[in-house]
């Protein structure tokens, strides 16, 4: 009687666990289809066409003495345009800006001020914010430099689902978005892309500024097909 009573369940657990391993070899064959390669040439792609979209870039630190980028937030276009604000850290001291670039002119609305005044972002180690958005040399171009493009976990955002690919970045591609990024060297790198192939978020680690360690910069990007008219301050 006892074995009778034990066979079921016995059968029961054993159906589930080949179920289980049936489905796990469906979802790696899927997961597999599209090569990672492939996969980034979409999401950039997607970020070159789309009209504009709402791009964040933050570091938690910079090394000590290192004037630098901290921070930057707005909305991008392909006019190119770039509207939004920067945060940069000059001789230790943090400050805020509002910024509009567009027509190859960055204009800044410094700490203090009350008029926006023509910059050069490179003088604060920051890059032509507009300039993100080219599809050549911007931050699309990090995607297809990519090298050794390894595919990792996936993951469930609400109703999406992010797949995140390591790589490692050569430094002349990484130099032609952030200007004092070594272009001799390597960076390693973390793209996370949506299942509608957009990517969601970028992270670079390795030498952005001359003899100080490396810096950690997380870039997101949100709200793809913004349409937005970006016009130079009035002054």
């Amino acid at each position: 009687m006892t074995t009778l009573r034990t066979v079921g369940p016995l059968r029961v657990a054993a159906c589930l666990l080949a179920l289980s391993a049936a489905l796990s070899s469906c979802a790696h064959a899927a997961q597999s289809t599209t090569s990672p390669r492939k996969t980034l040439a979409a999401a950039k792609k997607n970020l070159d066409d789309t009209s504009g979209l709402r791009i964040g870039l933050s570091t938690s630190k910079l090394p000590p003495g290192v004037n630098g980028l901290l921070g930057a937030d707005g909305v991008a276009t392909h006019a190119p345009a770039f509207k939004g604000t920067i945060k940069v850290l000059v001789s230790g001291v943090t400050a805020d800006a509002a910024v509009v670039a567009v027509g190859g002119v960055v204009h800044a609305k410094l700490p203090f001020t009350s008029k926006f005044v023509t910059i050069d972002p490179a003088d604060y180690g920051a890059p032509d914010p507009a300039h993100l958005m080219s599809p050549t040399g911007g931050l699309s171009s990090l995607l297809t430099a990519a090298r050794d493009v390894q595919e990792g976990d996936q993951v469930r955002q609400g109703k999406v689902v992010l797949s995140t690919y390591t790589a490692t970045v050569p430094g002349r591609a990484v130099a032609a978005v952030i200007p004092k990024a070594d272009a001799n060297a390597d960076f390693d790198a973390t793209f996370t892309v949506t299942d509608k192939d957009q990517l969601a978020k970028t992270v670079l680690t390795g030498p952005f500024y001359p003899n100080a360690a490396d810096v950690t910069y997380t870039i997101t990007f949100d709200d793809y097909g913004i349409k937005r008219t970006i016009a130079a301050p009035a002054r």
